[in-house]
This record gives structure tokens, sequence and C-alpha cells, in this order.
């Protein structure tokens, strides 16, 4: 990205995290985020997705985030009265300077924050207990919940292996945010590990309280309250 790509960046406040490598599909429906992904697809230019602190996501205002993560157009569906699909991808992580509101839509000036310290042993240290704990926790998931989560290896270099942990997570937006503000991979791996071990206590027990519910004879349906 250029100079004058962080210091106009189109920004798209969700009520989703977005990853740096994360594949995010968006239906673009807004007048005002039309505009916006019209302009940078003929550009050819990213645009910054961030969490809304405050605020909503369709009509009104919305408050982001400072760290958010830039994205590009992977791929575009053009449907009926300018309404579009489109696949997103993360690309680089980034701060907020500053944001502008002259426009139907949010501009930012920010700055890059690349994702450092994969190459430290802080970082490669975590490496084979995180990629075991990803394994069993994705096996958890789709034992608990029915994800369908498929993946061909796990991969054992420190930052994708970081990125691919925090974006797995089935946790709040807000704990995700947190993930994203981390400063350097050594900190994002610590901290998902530290969160997989409490969720795999919370996965064990539901499949453990699901077990006992059928083995008691239960149809597998829960009543609404």
């Amino acid at each position: 990205m250029t100079e004058d790509h962080w210091r106009d960046l189109p920004l798209f406040p969700l009520r989703t995290v977005l990853f740096p490598g994360m594949v995010l599909p968006l239906h673009i429906f807004e007048e005002r985020y039309k505009l916006m992904i019209q302009r940078c697809i003929a550009d050819e230019r990213p645009f910054g997705i961030v969490l809304i602190r405050e605020g909503h996501e369709v009509g009104g205002h919305a408050e982001p985030y400072e760290v958010g993560t830039a994205a590009i157009v992977a791929g575009v569906s053009y449907l009926q009265e300018g309404r579009m699909n489109i696949v997103s991808i993360g690309t680089e992580r980034f701060r907020l300077r500053s944001v502008r509101r002259g426009l139907p839509y949010l501009v930012g000036e920010a700055s890059p924050w690349p994702l450092g310290g994969a190459e430290t042993e802080a970082a490669r240290a975590q490496v084979e207990p995180v990629r075991a704990l990803l394994r069993q926790y994705i096996t958890l998931l789709v034992q608990a919940q029915g994800h369908k989560i498929e993946l061909e290896e796990i991969p054992s270099d420190a930052r994708t292996l970081a990125l691919l942990a925090a974006i797995t997570l089935q946790v709040p937006l807000e704990q995700k945010q947190d993930l994203l503000g981390r400063s350097g991979v050594p900190e994002l791996l610590s901290a998902v590990r530290a969160i997989m071990r409490r969720e795999q206590l919370l996965l064990n027990h539901i499949i453990q309280t699901q077990r006992q519910q059928w083995e008691g004879g239960y149809s597998g349906y829960l009543a609404n309250n």
C-alpha cells in the first residue's frame, strides 16, 4: 500500500473483526458503501474494516475502534440496483490516527502496524503448544457445536498460526478486537493459548452435558424458555 492509501483510507465499520489473511464475504447494499466499493474497485485501492465501538452497522453514525485491517476486493458479483456481493481479504493491520466525515462514508488517516516478532524465541517456543491446542479446539468445536471446520494442516509458521487461531476462536467481538490489538506475534500466541485452554473446559462441559442428556433419554431438542 502507498502512503496515499494510508492517508485516505475508506473505512467500513462492521460488527466483525477482520484479521490479516482472513476471507470475508460482504453484501453491499447501502448507497454510501456501494459508492465506496465502486471507487475502490475502479482505483484498485484497499479499504479498511474496523469494528464498531458505538453506533449502528446499517444507517446512521458509527464510531470505530482505532485498530483495524486493510482489505482488498478479491471478487465481485454485481446485482440489481447497484448492489454487490464481494469477497474481501484482509491484508495489513493498521492504527487510525484520525477519521474524517466529509464524504458519505468514513475516511481515515492510518498508519500500518505490522504484526512483528514471529522470528523471536518467545514466538517459536509457543508454536507446538498452540498447534496442539488448536487441533484439539477444532475437534471439540465440531463435537459440541457442529461447526464444519476443515484444515488440511495446522501451520507451523508462528505468524500464520497466531492469526489462524485468532480467526478460529469462537469468542465475543470485544475479545477478537483485543486479539487484533496485541503488540506482536508472541503476545498474540500467548493470548490465544490462554483463551483456547479456557474454551476447551467449556466445550468439554457442553459435550459431557449433551452426552448425559442423550444417555438419560432426552430427544436432543431443547425446550424454549
